[in-house]
């Protein structure tokens, strides 16, 4: 199994990422050269609207590879990670077999032409440079963490009617985690770790310049200014990057220059997405400008 490196350094991390669109500081870029150059998985764990899935998406893009996605959800089982197999196909195989002995017929159904890939398998069995992308590993039920201790740790699958199969080019790995329940020790041991919380002012003006350049500093400065805000408040969902982003975007739509009260009323919506969250942010943000 080969694994070769795309990174020279956390410093090429840093451009690299830059240049596909993701701003990460010297701890992410770090983490990511280290996940790189020692073929171990990163484990991505924080609030949801962070970056998390985004890093893996901008590594894939700056890498060339091809990002391959198991999104994870309760109730995610072997099949729907790994693989199955055609049963709607073997069964038309076989009442085509007709008189056909049994033998000859389970080797055909049982062969490469009605297995479903997964992205689990889909990953491992990839030439290509790869990413693969574990997303919201904390929906997962505990017995999934099993199944991905097994390939995480060998890269390899075992298919008992095609018999092993193993990585020929060992992928990236990006788990991402919002911390809705405690993962295993094990599956943790096996993974490099990286916190992503809500950017400081700092960086996150930086961003929205970089995804809205023509919002301006005074406007970028504004809206962060307000986010934070928002983000000390009791709200059933705090506003993401994603979100101060949307709405830098939506007061260039709708050409204001400047984040007054009037333009807060307009445009809450942007930014959060339950009406206790709204009305809270208009009595506690609004009223105290």
């Amino acid at each position: 199994m080969t694994r070769t490196s795309w990174f020279r350094s956390a410093e090429h991390v840093v451009d690299a990422l830059g240049a596909a669109g993701y701003l990460a500081d010297e701890v992410a870029a770090t983490t990511v050269f280290l996940a790189d150059a020692l073929g171990k998985p990163v484990l991505v764990e924080g609030p949801a609207g962070v970056g998390k899935t985004e890093l893996a998406k901008a590594i894939a893009r700056a890498a060339g590879a091809e990002l391959i996605r198991l999104q994870c959800y309760e109730g995610l089982d072997e099949a729907r990670a790994l693989y199955e197999w055609n049963y709607k196909k073997q069964l038309l195989r076989i009442q085509a077999a007709g008189e056909q002995s049994w033998d000859a017929t389970q080797d055909d159904i049982f062969s490469e032409s009605f297995l479903l890939e997964r992205p689990l398998l889909s990953a491992i069995r990839r030439e290509g440079p790869t990413v693969l992308l574990i997303d919201e590993v904390d929906k997962t039920d505990v017995e999934v963490e099993g199944l991905l201790l097994e390939v995480l740790g060998d890269f390899q699958v075992t298919v008992p009617e095609l018999g092993t199969i193993t990585a020929v080019q060992r992928p990236l790995v990006v788990l991402t985690s919002n911390a809705a329940r405690e993962l295993s020790e094990a599956l943790k041991r096996r993974c490099l770790y990286l916190h992503l919380g809500y950017p400081g002012p700092q960086r996150e003006r930086e961003i929205l310049l970089s995804h809205v350049p023509e919002i301006g500093e005074r406007l970028a400065e504004q809206v962060v200014d307000a986010v934070a805000r928002l983000r000390q408040l009791e709200l059933r969902k705090a506003p993401s990057i994603a979100e101060s982003v949307d709405w830098a975007r939506t007061l260039i739509a709708l050409e204001l220059d400047t984040l007054d009260e009037d333009a807060i009323m307009q445009t809450l919506g942007a930014v959060l997405k339950h009406v206790s969250d709204q009305d809270r942010a208009r009595r506690e943000l609004v009223t105290s400008r």
